[in-house]
This record gives structure tokens, sequence and C-alpha cells, in this order.
């Protein structure tokens, strides 16, 4: 669909106000320590929490909180956390997906059903809308970081990408979640360290909305993303490049 952008998921991260950016940093501290629990405190040989470093670096994390968020890990004293995924409707037909990390389920899934029910949702069976979904690796390049994008862009798809879509500021590569190591290897030989990388559900079909309705699925989509135990919100919102001016859209 021609005039939108499916990366609006990874943009909003990016224009985040400080407010956004302590709970996304919270999120990350998160991801981090169960890494380090559940694969040892070396990124080397622990491949979720060398994602979970990178992603925090590209978020501007200060280097200090992430050597704590490790050391919390690897000291034990992280959680018992599960995730969980649940599947939803917003307004006008919006299929959203919320993935969490919980360490009581009952609480997670009541607070995401009264989100949901709050502003005008529903939360749905497992399934209903997984449909609406590819899920697939994701890596975000900043475009000044690619010296030669033809040449990149071959050794790229030699390594697995799928697609490759330059939005102007940055380089987005999709590719299979089974290539994803071998995608990330081929970065990291090349000295290219991502601004976002990650398993992403990637929309395929797409609900497009006027401002107002808009506005009104962001509130959604902004208390979904506020709650402690949510890790991640995917929708198939066709965010029009009109539409990424507003106020709303962050």
């Amino acid at each position: 669909m021609a005039g939108h952008s499916k990366w609006s998921n990874i943009k909003r991260k990016k224009g985040a106000n400080d407010a956004k950016k302590s709970k996304i940093f919270t999120k990350l501290v998160k991801e981090i320590s169960v890494a380090a629990r559940t694969g040892g405190a070396e990124p080397e040989f622990n491949p979720r929490l060398r994602l979970a470093i990178q992603n925090a670096k590209g978020a501007n994390m200060p280097k200090e909180a992430i050597v704590r968020a490790i050391n919390k890990g690897d000291g034990n004293n992280t959680s018992e956390y599960s995730e969980v995924t649940y599947e939803g409707y917003g307004s006008n037909g919006v299929a959203i997906m919320v993935v969490c990390m919980t360490d009581k389920i009952t609480r997670t899934v009541s607070n995401v059903r009264a989100i949901f029910s709050k502003y005008g949702g529903s939360l749905e069976k497992s399934g209903s809308i997984s449909f609406l979904f590819n899920h697939k690796g994701v890596f975000s390049i900043p475009t000044t970081d690619i010296k030669h994008p033809d040449d990149f862009t071959l050794e790229l798809i030699d390594s697995g990408a799928e697609e490759l879509e330059n939005d102007g500021e940055y380089m987005h590569i999709t590719c299979a979640i089974e290539d994803f190591g071998k995608l990330q290897k081929k970065l990291d030989n090349l000295c290219i360290t991502p601004n976002y990388s990650g398993l992403q559900h990637i929309p395929h079909a797409f609900v497009v909305l006027s401002d107002e309705a808009l506005q009104k699925l962001m509130k959604l989509i902004d208390a979904l993303e506020d709650d402690d135990d949510v890790q991640k919100v995917y929708h198939n919102i066709a965010i029009q490049a009109e539409q990424e001016k507003l106020p709303f859209i962050y």
C-alpha cells in the first residue's frame, strides 16, 4: 500500500519522549537480565543477551545501566518470567498483538483485558489475528552507515535477506527467522551495528484510519505499552506519511 510505512512500530520508539524512554529502558533491562540468567553473562556465547545489549545501545541506554542489568541477571536475582502473547482488536477492526514478559500471568492478562476494554477494544482468543502478521527477523540500519549500497545489498541477500526497504533515514531488512543469526553475523563481520534488530510481527493486511480514529487507537496502544509487563505491541494500522507529523505520533 503506497504512502505508508509498515515500520511505524519501530519509528515510534525512536521519537519517544523522556517518559517513554524510561519505560523502554525498563523493558530492555528486564530482557537483558532474563537473557543473562537463562544463557549466561557472556554476550559472545549468549545470542539472546547479545541481541538485547545491541538493542539497548540502539536505544542509547547508558553503558552503566546495561552492566547493572547483566549483573542482576547473572546473580540469579531475576524473577522467573514467562513470555506470553495476547491478541485483540481495537476499534475499526485494527488487529493488535501484545507480547508480555511476566512473573504472574493472571495479573498480566487481567491488565491487558482491562486496557482493551477501556479504549473500545476486545481481547480475543489465541490465533484470532496472528494470521494477519508474518513473524520475521528485522534489522534497521542508519543509511549513513552504508557506504556502498549496491555491494551491501548483494552481501545481505547472499546471507538470507528477503527484503530491503530504504525510508531515507534507515534501511529496514527482513529475513526468515531461521536466517536471523546468519544475517546478524554478516553485519558483525561488516562492522555495522543496527539501530534495531529483533524478531517482529509484521502485518501483511492493513487498516487505514482517519486522523480522529488514529488518535483514539494510539491511546489504546500507548496504554498497552505503558504496562510494566508489556514488552512489545504490534498493530496493522497503515499510518500515512502525513499522519506521522501529527502530535500524537511520536
